[in-house]
């Protein structure tokens, strides 16, 4: 096991899609995840990748769909208004079954907002902001070491499943730094592309395509794609529970929320209140079973996110019915301390 390493957030991420074998980057500056670039453009080409500053985030994604298209590792990042530009990018990837990482370190909004630490983008990245039926993969990290690490599921997940993968990290989790190890715990899984475009030597050509005008032909390529994300609901769910065994409530968080919540719970276990935390790593896949296995002893719940409650209704029809649900929420930047959620846990246990 190599030795860790103060690191950033958005270094670890970057360096964990080098390593991950990204060869291809192509980005348009945005606060606040300019690091990811700046450490691309100086360490891609060390390996023998490119990286590409785009003259937007529109050319950003297209260019992403065109060297996965190829059948390499290729990434772009941004923030939310970015990200937004990206969304029919996106669903083009996603009809077309091409992979490809796309990294939000979300700032708050709506409209141009403000660079402080927010949650506002889960629904456009687990419920497809673009058009159409379609989903992305979308992990959380909570850690510096999850910045890295999650960047390499992306990769091996966007293949396999050939679908958009999508890493969702509030600015805190970007910008902060702690021990992290840059080397991956695994041998990285690397997958065959025969579907690739790489040339039809040798044999015949292929399309890759979202335009579907036959009859009944774009509704069988969607049945065929909900098939795809049915499998990847069955198969590759993460989360982590946290003092769960004996909780009276359950804390539901996700990413920096989700490490403020356990210092709460660390606190009010040391008065006796038996509090724990479910933290959803895979957004989508989202861990409904997980989560409704543990309502069914549980029945207080507290969601807390720096929103305005857009995790909620994913986490309330993952419950059993006669769970009940508190919301405690900090939109547009607002970060919630440890004695507030300590605060909110305890009048939800009151009600």
């Amino acid at each position: 096991m190599s030795e860790k390493k103060l690191t950033k957030g958005n270094i670890a991420l970057a360096e964990g899609a080098i390593q991950a074998g990204c060869r291809f980057y192509f980005g348009y500056p945005i606060t606040p995840q300019n690091d990811i670039p700046e450490y691309l453009a100086m360490n891609l080409p060390k390996v023998g990748g490119t990286f590409v500053p785009a003259e937007s985030e529109i050319a950003s994604i297209n260019m992403v769909m065109g060297a996965s298209a190829s059948g390499v590792r290729a990434m772009t990042s941004s923030s939310g208004p970015g990200i937004s530009l990206m969304q029919e990018g996106i669903s083009y990837m996603a009809g077309s079954e091409i992979p490809g990482v796309i990294v939000n370190i979300m700032r708050c909004g709506p409209g141009l907002g403000g660079i402080d630490p927010t949650q506002g983008d889960y629904s456009q990245a687990v419920h497809g902001g673009g058009h159409g039926d379609y989903r992305n993969i979308v992990l959380a990290p909570a850690s510096v070491q999850e910045m890295f690490d999650l960047t390499i599921k992306a990769f091996e997940l966007s293949d396999k499943y050939r679908n958009p993968s999508m890493i969702i990290a509030d600015a805190m989790i970007g910008q902060f730094q702690e021990a992290c190890r840059l080397e991956p715990d695994h041998t990285v899984e690397v997958f065959e592309k025969p579907w690739s475009l790489t040339g039809a030597q040798g044999r015949s050509p292929q399309i890759l395509k979202s335009l579907f005008l036959g009859p009944g032909e774009q509704e069988t390529h969607n049945r065929d794609l909900q098939k795809k994300y049915r499998e990847i609901e069955e198969k590759e769910t993460i989360a982590e529970s946290f003092m769960l065994d004996d909780a009276e409530i359950m804390v539901v968080a996700f990413g920096t929320p989700s490490r403020i919540s356990k210092t709460a719970i660390r606190y009010l276990r040391e008065d006796g209140v038996k509090a724990g935390l479910f933290r959803p790593v895979t957004l989508f896949p989202f861990p409904q079973s997980e989560l409704h296995d543990y309502s069914d002893k549980i029945k207080k719940i507290l969601v807390v996110e720096m929103n305005t409650g857009q995790m909620l209704n994913d986490v309330k029809v993952s419950l059993c019915k006669d769970a009940e649900v508190s919301f405690y929420g900090r939109p547009g930047g607002g970060i919630p301390y440890p004695n507030e959620i300590a605060e909110e846990i305890l009048k939800a246990l009151k009600k």
